[in-house]
């Protein structure tokens, strides 16, 4: 990110010496239809060779700022896109641990009920149920269920 910053401001640097052209090893500055020397206007005194030759030179200067422009604005939107994705990603990550949870959850469940059914069934087989251990047994029961349902339901 550091690096991007960086690029960005020597990109925007250049941009703002946009009108500064160099021609024949000389810096000419542009201001309007004027060309300047060091703040001297010599639009009058180059030849028209020279003249077209500092005119080619800005506009070309000005084409490359216009595509580092469209670079830039190329790199953001896909940063943006990028961190777009990576949020849905992450979103549909999150959901699907949710949703294996709430699956694991279900069969716990299932899991837990099976075998307070079984444990009952084996001990009123062997008839070692009291009337006060058959009614936990069966409200034990009856609450596994409804965690079953609830579990069912998170799906």
């Amino acid at each position: 990110m550091k690096i991007f910053t960086t690029i960005l401001l020597f990109i925007f640097s250049i941009s703002l010496n946009a009108q500064e052209v160099n021609f024949k090893d000389t810096t000419y500055k542009i201001k309007g239809k004027t060309i300047l020397q060091d703040g001297v206007d010599v639009t009058t005194t180059l030849s028209v060779e020279d003249q077209a030759g500092v005119w080619e030179a800005f506009n070309k200067e000005k084409a490359l700022d216009k595509e580092r422009k469209d670079g830039e604005k190329a790199i953001k939107k896909a940063e943006k896109e990028q961190k777009a994705a990576e949020k849905k990603q992450k979103k549909a990550e999150k959901e699907l641990k949710a949703k294996e949870k709430a699956q694991s959850k279900f069969e716990d469940a299932n899991d837990d009920h099976a075998d307070a059914v079984k444990k009952y069934e084996k001990l009123k087989k062997k008839g070692k149920l009291s009337p006060n251990d058959e009614e936990k047994h069966l409200e034990k029961i009856k609450d596994l269920k409804e965690d079953i349902e609830k579990a069912k339901r998170k799906l």
